[in-house]
């Protein structure tokens, strides 16, 4: 076990307070929905326990870790693993520094387990549109190029293209046109609750079948791509919910065993704000999942959201990472969207990671006190 990273993160998790919210023992009656820094840090606990089916031959998995630091709103405070593996080792991605662990099991007649803990520290996210930066901000030039150009599933040409310049036809600012591709993904989409896990985010194929539904990796992953098409450095950062809506929304939170809690998300550069916190994909989980179900788009509760969610975040939320169309360190098995799940193989080919019972594996999330 690995100890280490949490031993040398104790002062910076000490110096993080809690929320006033917290602090005076608020009750659970949901205020509006405004999620705001000034509500503090909170800090979390997510526990992977990884149990791969056992198989003849070599036997991999990859857990993700929390790999963004962002000073505003996200802090991992370090990770500790333990299991029977013959390597247990921290990887990452090359291209977009998506961190993992690493497990590998040859023995023959050994029962794979793995455990990994990841601390962090998070605080809601909200832009003031009334206070935009004295001077243009720009991002660094590779940064500029990683977070505009196509991937396979993040096609920047064709309808994709065509569809973004129809959306921001005539606007020149690049907050006008950033918003009204979010209007147009809640207008547009469904979510689809019949969709797999989160989805693929195949945005080509939504917009040629004309079938935009699906859940956040299909409605957030065209948000990215739109944006990127008219110009705009956009990314989806991919997570796992990890405690209940603070605002009483029902759809928006999940505590405890969150295994089926993944969440992406997506920002947006703007030049006055820097990157813009944005999530049209649960706006639409609001108009399908919020009780009593199935409500319209100008019901007080979605529209609520909507408002909110075009420049913040609450940030009840472990962010894992920006990575899109990545390889697994070591893997024999096919390229992924993103990573998001567990992962695993053996020689028989890729475990299903969107099946936690048959893979085995479970997530759970604490609060810290």
């Amino acid at each position: 076990m690995n100890r280490r990273n949490f031993f040398k993160t104790s002062a910076l998790a000490a110096s993080l307070a809690l929320p006033a919210w917290a602090r005076a023992g608020q009750a659970a009656t949901a205020p509006a929905f405004a999620p705001t820094p000034a509500s503090g840090w909170r800090q979390f606990e997510a526990t992977t326990r990884v149990e791969p089916v056992q198989a003849d031959g070599v036997v991999r998995a990859w857990v993700p870790l929390p790999s963004l630091d962002e000073a505003e709103w996200f802090r991992p405070l370090g990770n500790v693993w333990q299991g029977n593996a013959d390597v247990m080792r921290i990887e990452r991605d090359p291209v977009y520094g998506a961190a993992m662990l690493y497990a590998e099991w040859g023995a023959a007649g050994t029962v794979p387990e793995l455990e990994v803990t990841s601390r962090f520290a998070t605080r809601d996210r909200a832009v003031d549109f009334g206070r935009p930066a004295a001077q243009p901000l720009a991002l660094p030039s590779a940064e500029q190029r990683l977070f505009t150009m196509a991937t396979e599933l993040l096609p920047t040409d064709g309808i994709v293209r065509d569809t973004a310049v129809e959306i921001t036809g005539g606007l020149k600012d690049d907050e006008d046109k950033a918003r009204a591709i979010y209007e147009w993904i809640v207008d547009n989409t469904f979510r689809n609750p019949t969709t797999r896990g989160c989805g693929l985010g195949d945005i080509r194929t939504m917009l040629e079948t004309r079938n935009l539904s699906g859940k956040c990796a299909d409605l957030n992953s065209l948000y990215v791509g739109l944006a990127r098409a008219v110009g705009l450095p956009a990314r989806d950062v991919y997570g796992v919910r990890v405690a209940d809506s603070r605002f009483g929304y029902k759809s928006l939170g999940k505590s405890g065993n969150i295994s089926k809690a993944q969440h992406c998300r997506a920002e947006v550069f703007l030049s006055r704000f820097g990157w813009v916190p944005v999530d049209p994909a649960d706006v639409r989980k609001v108009v399908l999942e919020e009780p009593p179900g199935k409500l319209a788009l100008d019901d007080p509760k979605v529209l609520a959201a909507r408002k909110q969610l075009f420049g913040a975040w609450e940030m009840n939320w472990l962010a894992y990472n920006v990575a899109h169309d990545l390889r697994l360190p070591g893997s024999q098995g096919p390229q992924l969207p993103f990573l998001m799940y567990p992962q695993g193989e053996s020689a028989q080919g890729r475990f299903d990671s969107l099946d936690p019972d048959g893979f085995r594996y479970t997530i759970t999330a604490r609060e810290l006190g």
